[in-house]
C-alpha cells in the first residue's frame, strides 16, 4: 500500500485546533499525525496526541505522495446516522440507487453513512436490508442500515406509510434482525406501542441501536426507554412531542440522560437554530446532527416519492403532497455545518464532533472513526474559507464526485 502526507493544514476535531497541522496515511488508515507550527493550539481532549506519542512538531515523514493544504482547513469525514437519499435516488430502491445517493452526500463531505429505510412490509424490508449488506461487503464506507419504520405510532407517522406501520412484537423484530444478521445497526421505536419497552431490550442485546422517536410518549416513558437500553433520540423535535412547563416530555428526558445522543436536523426548518443552540448548550458532546435527506437532496424543487408518499419540495423544503407535514430534508452535511457555525452559533471544533464523533460513538465506532488521529480511519474533509467541500478523502482514496 502507498502512503500519503497531508501537510500545511489547519486540522479541527472534536479534539480542538491545530495549526501546521500534517498526517501521514498508509493505506485506508492514520499512523501518524504532528504539527510543524511553534505553538499548537491546545488540545481540548485529554490524552489525544495527534502524532503517535511522540509530541507535536518534529520532522516531516516521507511518503510516496504530499497533498500540500496551503493552510486550509482539515476535519475528519462526515457521519450520517440518518439519511433517505439524494441526488434523486432513494435507499427505498435498488443498490444503483442507494450508491448515487451516497455519492451526493459523499460530494458533499459525509464519507461514512447509515442507510435509512422508510416504514414498509416486512418482507420488502427484509429485501432492502439484503441489498444493503450485499453493498455494504464490498464498500466500507456504508456503516449498515437504519430502520426509521415500522415500529412508529401512527399519530406520529409524519412522512411514513400508515399502512406498513407494525408493532414491534417478537416475531417482526427477529424478522428483521434476523434478516441478515449485523446490517441493522439503528432502530427508531415508539416505545408506547404494545410490546415496546421488551423490543427495546430485544433490539438491543442484538447488537443494534434503540432511538426513542416517532412517537407519544411523555417524559415517564421515555424514560423507561432508556433505562430499557434506548440509546438515541430520533430527529429531537420533528415527529416527537416538545418541552413543556408541566410535562417536561421526551426531549427533556434525553436531554437529562447523559446515555443519549440526540439527533438533530439542522436546516433552518426542522428546529429553529436559537433551540439547536439550546440543545447543544444542554447536552455538550451528545448532539448528532443529521440531514434525514430524501431524494431531492441536491436536486431541483418538483415533485418525488418518499417510500410510496408524493412529495413536494419547494424552495428547498420538502412536504406530503398537499399538506404542510415536513417529509426528510434536502439537506447536505456541508450545510448543517455552516449553519451550526452561525444560526446555533458553535465553535468549529463543536459543529465538526456534532458532525463525526459524536454520531460515531452513538454506534460504537468512536475508536476508529471520527477524529484526525493515528489509528482512524482516513477519512478526511478540506475546506474553503467559507466552509465549503473542497476536496474529500475516504479510506485514504481521495473521491471525485462523490465516488
Amino acid at each position: 500500500m502507498s502512503t500519503t502526507l497531508f501537510t500545511n493544514a489547519h486540522a479541527v476535531d472534536a479534539t480542538g485546533e491545530t495549526e501546521g497541522f500534517w498526517m501521514l496515511v498508509d493505506g485506508d488508515t492514520i499512523v501518524a499525525t504532528g504539527s510543524t507550527a511553534e505553538q499548537a493550539f491546545p488540545l481540548e481532549a485529554p490524552g489525544r496526541h495527534r502524532d503517535g506519542r511522540d509530541g507535536l512538531g518534529g520532522a516531516l515523514p516521507v511518503a510516496d505522495v504530499v497533498v500540500d493544504l496551503d493552510g486550509a482547513r482539515l476535519t475528519p469525514g462526515l457521519v450520517d446516522l440518518h439519511t433517505h437519499g439524494g441526488g434523486g435516488a432513494s435507499h427505498d430502491g435498488g443498490a444503483d440507487e442507494i450508491e448515487r445517493g451516497l455519492a451526493l452526500h459523499r460530494a458533499h463531505g459525509t464519507t461514512r453513512s447509515l442507510v435509512s429505510l422508510v416504514a414498509n412490509p416486512i418482507d420488502r424490508l427484509r429485501g432492502s436490508l439484503e441489498t444493503i449488506a450485499q453493498l455494504r461487503r464490498r464498500d466500507p464506507l456504508v456503516l449498515g442500515a437504519h430502520l426509521e419504520g415500522p415500529f412508529l405510532a401512527p399519530h406520529r407517522k409524519g412522512a411514513h406509510a400508515e399502512q406498513h406501520l407494525a408493532v414491534p412484537s417478537p416475531e417482526n423484530v427477529d424478522a428483521l434482525l434476523g434478516a441478515v444478521p449485523g446490517v441493522v445497526r439503528q432502530v427508531t421505536l415508539a416505545p408506547e406501542l404494545p410490546g415496546g419497552l421488551d423490543a427495546v431490550e430485544r433490539i438491543v442485546a442484538a447488537g443494534a441501536v434503540v432511538a426513542v422517536g416517532h412517537t407519544d410518549a411523555d417524559h415517564d416513558l421515555a424514560v423507561a426507554a432508556f433505562d430499557r437500553g434506548a440509546t438515541m433520540m430520533t430527529h429531537a423535535f420533528n415527529a416527537i412531542a416538545g418541552i413543556g412547563h408541566r410535562e417536561p416530555g421526551p426531549v427533556v428526558a434525553a436531554v437529562s440522560d447523559d446515555r443519549v445522543t440526540i439527533e438533530l436536523i439542522l436546516d433552518g426548518v426542522h428546529v429553529h437554530p436559537e433551540v439547536v443552540r439550546m440543545v447543544f448548550a444542554s447536552a455538550p458532546g451528545r448532539v448528532a446532527l443529521i440531514t434525514d435527506a430524501m431524494s431531492a437532496a441536491g436536486s431541483a424543487d418538483g415533485d418525488y416519492l418518499l417510500g410510496e408518499l408524493a412529495v413536494t419540495v419547494s424552495d428547498g423544503v420538502a412536504v406530503l403532497a398537499g399538506t404542510d407535514t415536513i417529509a426528510g430534508s434536502t439537506l447536505t452535511q456541508d450545510a448543517a455545518l455552516r449553519l451550526a457555525l452561525t444560526g446555533a452559533e458553535q465553535s468549529p471544533m463543536c459543529a465538526v464532533e456534532a458532525l463525526t464523533t459524536v454520531p460515531a460513538k452513538a454506534l460504537g465506532e468512536d475508536d476508529r472513526i471520527g477524529l484526525l488521529a493515528p489509528g482512524y480511519v482516513a477519512d478526511a474533509v478540506a475546506w474553503t474559507d467559507d466552509w465549503h467541500v473542497s476536496r474529500v478523502w475516504a479510506a485514504g482514496r481521495e473521491l471525485t464526485d462523490g465516488r
